[in-house]
């Protein structure tokens, strides 16, 4: 089997109370569709979470039109714990989710109609790509950003995870990962200055080096043509010393927990990831159990110590009431799933 790294499939949310946050993804960007909703103890993970297994409550909750998901995840055990200084845009780790829009503009009006905490306005970044900035009721950062790509047209105004902006240290060894392991290997713009898009983030009047990746070649895989092209944006702030977003924090406590990808091949990415200094830090060894869906997940850690999850995923459900799902074993692993297969995961909607 060969290494096919299939799309974001999700970024991890830690939230205080999982059950209204995915009510605000859910009418805001449009995240209602239930992939999984489980209840268990996470005890793979206690290197990042005290050395201890705790229970959680979390949910992936996805948008047909395409993108990734939220994995919104809640400790249910003890109070998740928010960082105990103001997070700056440079600081190391996942700083702000990117979302797609169709029109952006729409989306902007829209979100003020609402009294959303709109950070900036719409701008160009460096690309001349449209985009603005919001900040959720639970502090974390999105940006809305101008992309057609459309799975399934639900008419919504945005999709779901399109990318995300991390910060490190050095631009050039995260590119090791981002660009020559994740296939994140075209470069649409790689700037140093002052950004006018940046201004009114929290400690966006900073210099920055900022780089924009993307990959060639489209993604391959089952669930490849819904998860869509991303892009990863990889910000290095020159003119303060970073701080780690989740220092003196366990995994799981608020904000962007970690970058999930759906992978083909884990043995084979595995040996890869090793060979170029990026050790599994994690590993469900075989298959994991989330009550609704299958797989097997692996975790490592980016230069800066940013947490990258992939997921084989093994068994999904398409109608869960019926028990119809999917088994991803026995199938050619590059090949996308038929377009009406992958559709009927709307079957799985939640409705406000």
């Amino acid at each position: 089997m060969q290494k096919i790294i299939c799309g974001i499939q999700q970024i991890g949310i830690g939230v205080e109370n999982y059950q209204e946050a995915w009510k605000w993804y859910r009418q805001n960007f449009g995240m209602d569709i239930c992939i999984f909703d489980d209840a268990a103890v996470a005890g793979l993970m206690l290197p990042y979470t005290g050395g201890r297994p705790w229970e959680r409550h979390a949910v992936l909750a996805m948008n047909m039109q395409s993108g990734g998901g939220f994995e919104v995840w809640q400790y249910t055990e003890r109070r998740p714990v928010p960082a105990d200084f103001e997070v700056l845009l440079g600081d190391t780790g996942i700083y702000i989710t990117k979302i797609k829009s169709y029109n952006v503009k729409e989306t902007y009006n829209l979100f003020k109609s609402r009294n959303l905490n709109l950070l900036t306005e719409a701008k160009e970044n460096p690309a001349g790509t449209e985009h603005f900035f919001v900040k959720d009721p639970y502090n974390n950062i999105f940006e809305v950003i101008s992309d057609d790509y459309c799975f399934k047209n639900e008419n919504k105004l945005t999709g779901g995870v399109f990318g995300c902006v991390i910060g490190v240290t050095d631009i050039d060894k995260a590119k090791k990962l981002y660009a020559d392991i994740l296939g994140y290997d075209e470069v649409v713009y790689d700037v140093e200055t002052k950004f006018e898009d940046f201004a009114g983030i929290p400690g966006g009047n900073e210099t920055f080096r900022r780089t924009l990746l993307k990959h060639k070649t489209l993604r391959q895989g089952a669930f490849s043509k819904l998860l869509g092209p991303t892009q990863i944006e990889l910000v290095k702030v020159n003119t303060r010393e970073p701080k780690n977003i989740f220092e003196n924090r366990f995994w799981g406590d608020q904000g962007f927990i970690h970058l999930c990808f759906d992978i083909r091949g884990m043995k084979e990415l595995k040996e890869e990831c090793e060979t170029n200094g990026f050790p599994f830090v994690a590993d469900s060894a075989s298959s994991f159990d989330m009550g609704e869906a299958a797989g097997h997940f692996s975790y490592i850690e980016d230069p800066d110590g940013t947490l990258i999850e992939f997921v084989e995923t093994h068994k999904l459900p398409i109608f869960k009431k019926i028990g119809w799902y999917f088994n991803l074993n026995n199938r050619s692993q590059t090949k996308p799933l038929p377009n009406w297969m992958v559709k009927t995961l709307a079957f799985n909607r939640v409705k406000d």
